[in-house]
């Protein structure tokens, strides 16, 4: 809860994150979804982490090592969570990849393709997971492998006829979900290895970002047409407040790594403003799913369900908006968006967080993982938060 002593206020929960990644997320992954016979992570697990279905999800091979790999450069350097992020980047680089050089969706348990989609979502995880191995280890062929396949996602992306479009031409469409993760992935290279083309990309996603920003809705849209311009479907006004948030985040980021560029700060501030009035929900609390801009009802079927990632994208997002501000509003967002979190998501009984809830904050299912649910948003919000702590304390 959030008090007038900010020190103490960040003090206790920087102690908290660390405790809970360590004891508690970490641990959990470690014991039940590790796959000791054929490398890599399962994702699939009930309440007590009882293996449901074997099928791996590629994108969380990629989360599972990046988040291992940085809670090892970042908060504590334990041997055994190297070795989860190396089973992990080892599984991609033997199963993962296409003959075409794109990468799976999902795979069997022992490697053997299943389904293989449209997005790059899978190469923008394994490419954040190789970066930050690279620098847990110092191993320079991990950041130009990273490097090599960011290269290849960007020709992917910019290749007409190499990913099949999400509409056809009676409605081109461009969507936000690309655009944002490509700033952040960037971002993540750039930190182990230096190329133009890094920062050349983060700088066009930024400029892109503009055509879906619509101060008349005081929105920012998930899916626009190719010039910006409203698509005035159900699919077009379509808000998604979590996603928004995390935008905001990694805007945040950059700008702090121009030191503080105040155009960047001033998008990344107002987009989250205006996300978490449309996100939070004043009667139940927490950040519903999806809204539309016009005010209609909202399609999804989850449409106002609360899922774990958009409340921890709240909760770093409002703690790095007031480091670069100080302005207390922030870190009072971050004291609603974290006692929620923490009084409806973890499990006292079995550990880790409950995933899907339904709009009231009681629990829809209570399985900790899933093909889309994993080792990800909630530990990497927990390293995240403890690291913006740190910067923060000092300035008190």
């Amino acid at each position: 809860m959030w008090t007038t002593d900010p020190k103490g206020y960040l003090q206790l929960w920087q102690d908290r994150y660390r405790n809970d990644l360590l004891n508690d997320i970490l641990p959990f992954w470690l014991e039940h979804g590790l796959d000791r016979v054929n490398g890599g992570v399962y994702t699939c697990l009930d309440r007590k982490g009882n293996l449901m279905d074997s099928t791996k999800s590629v994108w969380f091979q990629g989360r599972c090592a990046f988040v291992f790999a940085s809670a090892y450069n970042n908060i504590e350097q334990r041997p055994e969570y190297l070795e989860m992020a190396k089973s992990c980047i080892d599984f991609i680089e033997a199963h993962c990849f296409d003959t075409d050089g794109r990468m799976y969706f999902e795979v069997t348990a022992d490697g053997r393709p299943l389904r293989k989609r449209r997005y790059v979502f899978s190469e923008c995880f394994a490419t954040i997971a190789m970066s930050e191995y690279a620098l847990a280890t110092g191993d320079i062929t991990y950041a130009e492998k990273a490097l090599r396949l960011f290269k290849e996602t960007l020709r992917f992306i910019n290749t007409p006829g190499i990913l099949e479009p999400k509409y056809l031409p009676t409605q081109p469409a461009r969507g936000h979900s690309i655009t944002m993760i490509l700033i952040n992935t960037a971002a993540c290279v750039r930190r182990a290895i230096a190329d133009p083309e890094l920062d050349a990309q983060i700088e066009r996603s930024i400029t892109e970002l503009d055509l879906f920003i619509h101060p008349e809705y005081k929105a920012l849209l998930e899916m626009v047409a190719p010039d910006g311009k409203l698509i005035d479907t159900i699919a077009g006004r379509v808000i998604n407040p979590g996603h928004c948030i995390e935008t905001a985040w990694f805007l945040l980021e950059e700008a702090k790594h121009r030191g503080w560029d105040p155009t960047i700060r001033d998008m990344a501030l107002q987009i989250l403003d205006w996300s978490w009035e449309w996100g939070w929900d004043n009667e139940f609390g927490g950040i519903i799913n999806f809204r539309d801009c016009k005010g209609f009802p909202a399609q999804d079927y989850s449409q106002d369900m609360k899922f774990w990632w958009p409340q921890t994208e709240a909760i770093i997002a409002s703690l790095y908006a007031y480091e670069a501000t100080g302005d207390q509003k922030y870190l009072q967002m971050h004291a609603m968006a974290n006692d929620w979190a923490y009084e409806h998501l973890p499990d006292p009984a079995y550990g880790e967080w409950f995933g899907y809830l339904h709009r009231d904050g009681s629990v829809a299912q209570p399985a900790k993982g899933n093909l889309f649910k994993g080792p990800f948003h909630i530990p990497r919000m927990m390293i995240k938060s403890a690291q913006l702590i740190s910067n923060i304390l000092p300035t008190l």
